[in-house]
């Protein structure tokens, strides 16, 4: 499917080499105010270039379709493009009968029996393009209600942030949480693509000021639709919310999150209780893989199962996970902006207020 969200539906389209990458955002407010300075700063955020990413340079100017009119949303569907002004399609033709391996080129072929070779098509991360300008409009949602959502990198390869520092990584080049570390791990990016690899990393998002009741009973959980937005992010393969994988080493008497007159006395659970948010901070860490494009002979098979060797070339991010923190921040915003509006209805009294 290429459509997120249940009230506030994001639709994308286009390919990695193609003319454009765009989107459609239905069931969004009127009357709220639209910041295009804030939406365009977001996807410079995300844009390509730089030491650390690939050298691929689009400018990513977003281009309003409709749905906006007076500096204000309408209620009507807000169609936007992002032009691809920078594909070197020639880059991919040696690849083009053959599987790179790390990358869904086998399983597209195997889905759909044809494939787009040229940058991967669709499963390109050129797609979070889009993403990123949805979150955007999310964003200025969740901004008349005091919700901020926040990313930054706290792993690449075997380096750690010790300290979390969201507005250093702001500020960071590579959205690094912690200053003291931020130089070794830039040091770490460039040796890895000197020597034609790749890295992992992980990041850590978290919403502030979420109202507690959002999300679901049963199969549109918080706690679910976030970790599924996350691992819809290209390279992400594995997310925790809260302690995650470590609550399997507590006990309940450790796990549980008590409370006293001042609220939560701790926040095991990432602010989440039964797939409903409880008011606290809401702790998310996604996991990205190494970028699959890495410059060295590798053994795959062809289109007619043939034995071969893949060498690539072109521009690729020597670490996925850098500039995905960015569409970690878009995909919680998107999250939380659908429940919002999911939320608006789950009650008589909510309703009352409204035509009363």
């Amino acid at each position: 499917m290429n459509t997120f969200g249940s009230k506030f539906r994001l639709s994308t389209f286009g390919e990695s080499h193609g003319v454009a990458i765009g989107g459609v955002i239905d069931g969004i407010v009127a009357g709220l105010r639209v910041d295009m300075e804030f939406i365009q700063n977001e996807l410079d955020k995300r844009r390509p270039g730089g030491k650390y990413a690939t050298s691929r340079k689009e400018s990513d100017k977003i281009e309003i379709l409709s749905g906006i009119y007076d500096g204000f949303t309408t209620g009507c569907p807000i169609g936007f493009i992002v032009a691809n002004t920078s594909q070197h399609s020639k880059d991919y033709d040696n690849i083009k009968d053959l599987f790179r391996p790390g990358h869904a080129d086998y399983t597209y072929f195997a889905k759909f029996g044809i494939r787009d070779h040229r940058g991967g098509g669709r499963s390109s991360a050129r797609e979070s393009v889009a993403r990123v300008a949805g979150g955007a409009f999310a964003a200025l949602l969740l901004g008349e209600f005091n919700i901020n959502i926040q990313s930054c990198v706290t792993q690449i390869g075997d380096i750690k942030a010790d300290n979390i520092d969201f507005e250093f990584a702001n500020s960071s080049e590579i959205f690094w949480a912690d200053k003291t570390t931020e130089e070794s791990a830039k040091e770490l990016i460039l040796n890895t693509k000197n020597s034609n690899d790749s890295l992992g990393a992980s990041v850590l998002t978290i919403i502030h000021n979420a109202p507690a009741g959002l999300g679901e009973v049963l199969y549109n959980k918080l706690d679910a639709t976030l970790a599924s937005a996350m691992m819809g992010i290209n390279g992400v393969k594995a997310v925790e919310i809260g302690d995650g994988i470590s609550v399997a080493n507590m006990l309940g008497s450790q796990n549980n999150d008590c409370m006293d007159k001042n609220g939560f006395m701790s926040n095991h659970c990432g602010g989440i209780l039964g797939g409903i948010s409880n008011g606290s901070d809401i702790v998310i860490k996604s996991y990205f893989k190494p970028t699959p494009s890495i410059f060295k002979s590798q053994s795959t098979l062809n289109l007619n199962g043939d034995e071969t060797i893949c060498e690539l070339r072109g521009r690729h991010d020597p670490c996925i996970g850098v500039r995905g923190s960015v569409v970690a921040t878009a995909m919680a915003r998107l999250v939380i902006a659908d429940m919002l509006l999911l939320n608006a209805t789950s009650n008589l009294n909510n309703l009352k207020r409204i035509y009363k």
